[in-house]
């Protein structure tokens, strides 16, 4: 391979990474002609056309998805290479970007902030945000955060969250005019508020497990309300206008301060929690570790409700 390739090559990444010239340029602190003129050169010395240019937008060709593809794997170790010649002491800095679900972001990310930019100054965070699986490498991610039920076998995770248990829960005021559920059968009677999943489009089921026998079970819940989002969904409930089901980190204080209230806790359901994700756990950036161990401590500070 000619050596004299790799400034070009990384500089098509970045051009296609942000879809715009003008971006990139302003990224790398040239001109979007120098920009324009060296990708033209790229592709002379390739043989074959990687993007697509119009007034107004561009496309990656076939070939270059797939130099792209084959590109972002290798720009990231030299990255992590260079990231670590600089762990020896010094501060964690750089940064991390995280493809997470938004229940993660605002659970366990968005709450700490504060502290945690005290704490590494040097440390800039993107949050991606995406509530279907993503290919973070694919995609210039350092790591994801999901659900561990929902991980890839092949990536190295470590839990963020205790063990996940999927609150049936509503407003004190709707509890006064409809009354209380005893068991899942009884949610017939009641007005339950429906999540839309955006990846599939299917429906949640509601999770049980039967006191008696131990065994998980499902239940297909209806309601006048549907939504695709934990947020919304959430503020129906506080407003008193049905029960949700969801993962109770996402309404903690909610429950706490009573806003909210937990009913059919005998049949609470729980399943693995929010992992951090990763390709590999060798040579991670000082700024990645740093994250990655703060969560872990808050993690440990989350008591289970």
């Amino acid at each position: 391979m000619n050596p004299s390739l790799l400034p070009s090559l990384a500089w098509f990444a970045r051009i296609a990474h942000h879809r715009s010239f003008t971006r990139a340029a302003d990224e790398m602190g040239v001109s979007r002609a120098a920009l324009s003129q060296n990708l033209k050169a790229l592709e002379k010395e390739l043989g074959t056309r990687l993007l697509y240019r119009t007034t107004r937008d561009m496309s990656l060709t076939e070939a270059g998805q797939q130099l792209l593809d084959s590109l972002q794997p290798a720009l990231r170790q030299i990255a992590h290479a260079l990231h670590g010649l600089d762990a020896g002491g010094g501060a964690a800095s750089g940064l991390v970007r995280i493809n997470t679900s938004r229940l993660a972001a605002r659970a366990l990310i968005e709450p700490h902030l504060h502290e945690f930019q005290a704490r590494h100054p040097g440390v800039r965070l993107e949050l991606v945000m995406a509530d279907g699986m993503s290919n973070i490498i694919a995609d210039g991610c350092d790591a994801g955060i999901r659900l561990g039920r929902s991980l890839a076998e092949h990536m190295v995770a470590v839990p963020v969250s205790p063990v996940l248990s999927m609150a049936v829960a509503g407003a004190p005021g709707y509890f006064e005019r409809h009354g209380v559920p005893s068991t899942p059968a009884e949610l017939a009677g009641h007005n339950c508020i429906n999540y839309r999943y955006p990846s599939s489009g299917a429906v949640h089921d509601w999770d049980f497990q039967d006191p008696a026998e131990g065994r998980h079970f499902t239940q297909c819940v209806s309601g006048n309300l549907t939504t695709n989002d934990c947020a919304s969904m959430t503020n129906m409930a506080l407003q008193g206008l049905g029960l949700i089901q969801i993962g109770d980190l996402s309404i903690r204080q909610h429950l706490l301060d009573g806003r909210l209230v937990r009913v059919l806790t005998d049949w609470n359901h729980t399943q693995a929690g929010f992992h951090l994700y990763t390709p590999a756990r060798e040579h991670m950036p000082p700024a990645l570790r740093a994250l990655l161990d703060f969560l872990v401590e808050k993690r440990d500070t989350i008591a289970v409700l």
